[in-house]
């Protein structure tokens, strides 16, 4: 039973894609021994109901499950147990079985409904027509496949602009599953050649055939321009597989927006109810389509769940993303992206290799960071493509959660309302600020889901324990996964798809407790259990920081995700290890304490945002205070170079940073790209002249100020100060939505017109103060003086020290009650 509710019960290999229609009818296409096979099933479309009440006018069509029935009837299954949603019912078709669902709740509530979303969560679950297919069958994807054995294609589109009204596809690069790359571009400026370049490109992944469409930003920008380009021209733009459906493009189930807002929905699929917990969640909200026999995935996806977990790359765009994970080639070639059709007309070579080199590096960035959806994909009921941007607690356990208790023929429980019952948060501590030497930081791997199995807190309505029983089978294979990943071969495809399968089952396992906390969000939600389960953590985190500074640690940082604590100068690395195990020697069962990391020096800024040097010289930043997307990058550079040599304790290096950086301010030879800073415009001109008179915004009147008077809402620009106090637009386009900060090569044109004097004081208030925390008042005061006010009496710099300073009464936060050690 275990197995079958983490991975299914039917062991139909290979299935690389799942579509299903409302009346019954499924296709499935399977790679078998390199073959590719399509089959056609069908199935009883379903729904669970709270009550009967809503189908009591079917009459005599509605009746009991039997292995036989009329073949127009709706049949109804009693659930056992309490949960509130007991009815599964079924008919032979899921539109007409959600009609009358919908005519029999009309009538009970007095007005016409036209989806069942218009009904009550707490009295129906409803699911898109492959999911049903899915759950009904016990099947998953990618059965006894490895990544690689999934035929893949990448797509990359080069525009004459933004605008699908008023823009143009000019070229654009296929790579096929074996890694040929195909250019195909058109012969002219007219409607007839756009359409031709289309026609072509939709032969060309019919020709190439491949289970998987991918690219960076496909549902934010390529596939939306895409389509409307298609219909504008009136081209059949056909692109999924043929033999089941029409092939056709249709609006993906869930929640959608386009980039001018239009359209857009949000049904919470795409929430992390774990993050949204902690008060930090991203939800993609683009236009998401799907096609028969084929599978969509947006690298960008991949590339914004990998960040939020470790908060390391530069940026979301793929060049940066590529340059960051060492997939960037040297001959790689770019173009300023605001002058691609431009280059295009004098050089179309050089654009050729910069999108073949675009294609290939979302092909990299894919395989790099998608394993871990490729492996949800063989847990978890859902179409793959659904899971690349998936919230872990909605929508992965959840279904998970739903199949389980179908599979045992168990009610489900309905979303509750909130009891009043406060959540409380995790424990965080700031021990000292300013700069500590010789640091070590200790893990507590998965605390909250290793308290949940040690104590058995799960929620109150899981009568099954299947969420407790899908994190302890998800964390012992996990560890398998970890020790085959370690056996094998390294840079290995088995070594690839087991790193993977291991990244993707610490997703789930970690985002149980979230499940817990996340409220209406979830169906099992218990803030109960929840608060049960940080209480013991904050008795864990107080334990250990006790423990560690009785054995000589200076504490600097702790909270769920582990301590951050200095050692004495006499401590070796053995000793840093001695100590992290005999401390993890009194934690609970279940409960790790793992030596993480050693550092040459910290500066601890604030509770969650620090700077890390390696004894490698790597330096390391973390938290918003550090690294922000609307960040000038004037300011981060000073500070990347400030950080490291106040770290190393080279106090004259860092004045020299600063007076480089006011230096080159002056001769005005930082280009104006590098004072802007990155908005999004999430008004149109309309709705912001609308209440223009009552607030003004600095990023809007910098578009008007600049000439500008319409624009897209979501669309990205950069401002900037520039000179007489006035707000300003870099010149060009604003960049596309796909998180590149700046085109390649910076704007055509580079007025470098910016408020020298603003600058100096941003540099000095907003990025210099970052590193008062290690630095006396008065020492802080002289390094980053005006340069005009230099003197020969200033003190000598080289002998002055960065400091630490610990915080009062931040040991009264730890609480005093021990868990249990028992091991």
């Amino acid at each position: 039973m275990r197995d079958e509710r983490l991975w299914g019960w039917d062991p139909t290999p290979g299935i690389v894609s799942v579509w299903a229609e409302p009346d019954g009818r499924a296709w499935i296409w399977r790679r078998c021994d390199g073959h590719l096979v399509r089959e056609r099933a069908s199935f009883r479309p379903w729904i669970v109901l709270s009550s009967l009440d809503d189908l009591a006018h079917l009459g005599e069509r509605l009746v009991r499950e039997a292995p036989v029935v009329a073949d127009d009837a709706v049949t109804h299954q009693v659930l056992e147990g309490p949960g509130e949603l007991r009815y599964l019912v079924r008919a032979r078709d899921g539109r007409a079985l959600e009609q009358a669902v919908l005519r029999g709740a009309g009538r009970r509530l007095g007005r016409q409904l036209s989806s069942l979303r218009q009904v009550e969560d707490q009295e129906v679950i409803a699911l898109p027509p492959e999911e049903q297919y899915l759950v009904a069958s016990g099947r998953t994807y990618f059965r006894d496949l490895s990544y690689d054995e999934v035929h893949r294609a990448q797509f990359d589109l080069e525009t004459t602009g933004l605008s699908p009204e008023r823009s143009r596809i000019f070229l654009i690069a296929v790579r096929d599953p074996s890694g040929g790359v195909q250019i195909l571009e058109t012969d002219g400026d007219t409607d007839e050649a756009e359409a031709r370049l289309l026609r072509a490109f939709a032969q060309a992944i019919q020709a190439c055939d491949p289970d998987v469409i991918e690219n960076h930003n496909l549902h934010g920008f390529d596939l939306p321009f895409l389509v409307a380009r298609a219909e504008r021209l009136g081209v059949p733009l056909v692109l999924g597989r043929g033999g089941g459906p029409g092939p056709r493009l249709r609006p993906a189930a869930r929640g959608a927006s386009f980039e001018d807002g239009s359209a857009s929905t949000s049904t919470g699929d795409d929430a992390d109810a774990a993050a949204a917990s902690a008060g930090r969640a991203w939800r993609p909200r683009r236009a998401r389509y799907t096609v028969p026999g084929r599978e969509l995935l947006d690298s960008l996806d991949a590339v914004r769940r990998f960040d939020f977990a470790t908060r390391e790359l530069p940026g979301h765009g793929l060049k940066a993303v590529a340059r960051h994970l060492g997939l960037a080639t040297a001959s790689r070639e770019y173009v300023p992206g605001a002058e691609v059709h431009a280059v295009f007309r004098r050089d179309p070579e050089r654009v050729r290799r910069y999108a073949r080199d675009d294609v290939e590096e979302a092909a990299a960035v894919a395989r790099t960071l998608g394993g871990a959806a490729f492996a949800l994909a063989k847990l978890v009921p859902r179409r793959y493509e659904r899971l690349g941007d998936a919230g872990a607690a909605t929508g992965i356990l959840e279904p998970l959660l739903v199949r389980a208790y179908l599979r045992a023929g168990t009610a489900l429980p309905a979303h509750q309302p909130s009891d009043g019952t406060p959540h409380q948060g995790a424990a965080l501590h700031l021990f000292a600020a300013g700069v500590a030497s010789r640091v070590v930081k200790a893990d507590v791997a998965s605390l909250y889901p290793s308290l949940m199995r040690a104590y058995r807190i799960g929620p109150a309505r899981d009568h099954l324990g299947a969420l407790l029983a899908l994190v302890d089978d998800l964390v012992e294979r996990r560890l398998a996964a970890k020790a085959r990943a370690r056996a094998s071969e390294e840079g290995s495809a088995a070594r690839h798809q087991e790193e993977a399968s291991s990244a993707a089952m610490k997703l789930v396992v970690n985002s149980a407790y979230g499940y817990l906390a996340a409220g209406t969000l979830t169906r099992f939600s218990d803030v109960h259990a929840a608060n049960e389960v940080t209480r013991r953590g904050r008795l864990v985190l107080s334990l250990l920081c006790r423990e560690l500074a009785a054995r000589g640690a200076t504490l600097l940082e702790a909270d769920t995700d582990g301590v951050y604590f200095a050692v004495p100068e006499s401590w070796t690395e053995a000793d840093e290890r001695r100590v992290v195990a005999e401390v993890d020697a009194l934690l609970p069962p279940l409960v790790q304490l793992q030596f993480d990391g050693r550092y040459a020096a910290m500066l601890s800024h604030e509770p969650k945002n620090y700077a890390l040097l390696g004894y490698d010289g790597e330096l390391v930043l973390r938290g918003v205070a550090f690294r922000s997307s609307r960040a000038e990058p004037f300011g981060e550079a000073f500070l990347r170079r400030a950080l490291a040599r106040l770290l190393r304790a080279d106090l004259p290096g860092v004045q020299a940073a600063y007076l480089e950086t006011i230096a080159a301010l002056r001769r005005r030879a930082l280009p104006t790209f590098d004072v802007t800073a990155r908005v999004r415009l999430n008004k149109t001109a309309e709705e912001y002249q609308g209440g223009r008179g009552q607030r003004r915004e600095a990023s809007y009147e910098a578009m008007l100020q600049s000439g500008l008077t319409t624009w897209r809402r979501g669309a990205v620009v950069r401002i900037y100060r520039a000179a007489n106090d006035r707000p300003a637009v870099l010149p060009g386009p604003p960049a596309r939505p796909d998180g590149e900060t700046a085109p390649e090569g910076g704007p055509a044109e580079d007025p470098r017109d910016y408020d020298i004097e603003y600058y100096e004081r941003l540099l000095r208030t907003t990025f210099a103060s970052r590193l008062a925390a290690g630095l006396r008042p008065e020492d802080f005061a002289e390094i980053f003086t005006d340069p005009d006010q230099l003197t020969l009496f200033s003190p000598a710099l080289g002998e002055l020290r960065p400091i630490l300073t610990p915080i009062p009464r931040a040991f009264e936060g730890l609480e005093e009650e021990a868990p249990t050690r028992e091991r």
